[in-house]
């Protein structure tokens, strides 16, 4: 087990809490990172790119011209993808880019994603970050307090007055335990762990 510091909202100590060695210190492989993070990446494309082919596009069921006597070449459409205005030969459709990582590789890429925070020391968890209010200044004198910028945050449960305060604030995200993905927590430079999040998190990857 690995003692971390546990601060309150002025960024004062207040407590010590024991991480699970199974989770904040395994050796990281940056193959397995890579590979879960290309993954979540190509989940998130659209791949609605789309053209129409001959038999799509609006006309072309007259022939233009007679066959002979024009000296032009013979033309039978005017949807032939030679012609301007025409089809598309072989152009691309909708389509989904998603694939799937295998469940276990999910789990310990998650695993070593916080794992390489904590050995950064850019891992910081906090009691309660519970705001009286909406107020975007009360966030960012918190954020200040604790020396973080780019901060990826973790809760427990739905903290309405967090999320709204923090959401006009550049390089902030605010996720719930449940939608913790190894891609976020690459992405800021800090992460914040609530501390009645640290179990929830130890259970979903422990069992």
């Amino acid at each position: 087990m690995a003692l971390q510091d546990v601060y309150n909202v002025d960024g004062i100590k207040v407590s010590q809490i024991d991480l699970a060695d199974e989770i904040f210190n395994i050796p990281i492989k940056q193959h397995v990172l890579h590979e879960v993070v290309t993954m979540q990446l190509a989940n998130k494309r659209v791949g609605t790119a789309s053209t129409k082919g001959r038999s799509e596009v609006r006309g072309g069921g007259q022939k233009p011209y007679r066959q002979k006597g024009t000296g032009r070449a013979r033309a039978g459409s005017r949807s032939s993808p030679l012609w301007r205005g025409g089809g598309v030969v072989f152009g691309p459709g909708p389509r989904s880019y998603a694939y799937k990582v295998p469940k276990k590789v999910r789990r310990q890429a998650l695993k070593m994603a916080l794992t390489s925070k904590l050995q950064k020391k850019a891992l910081i968890v906090v009691d309660k970050l519970d705001l009286e209010s909406v107020k975007t200044k009360r966030f960012v004198e918190i954020m200040r307090a604790l020396k973080t910028r780019e901060v990826l945050i973790v809760t427990e449960g739905k903290l309405e007055n967090l999320e709204l305060s923090s959401r006009n604030v550049p390089r902030v995200k605010v996720v719930r335990w449940e939608g913790l993905n190894v891609y976020d927590i690459l992405r800021f430079k800090h992460l914040v762990l609530l501390e009645s999040s640290v179990g929830q998190l130890e259970g979903r990857l422990l069992s």
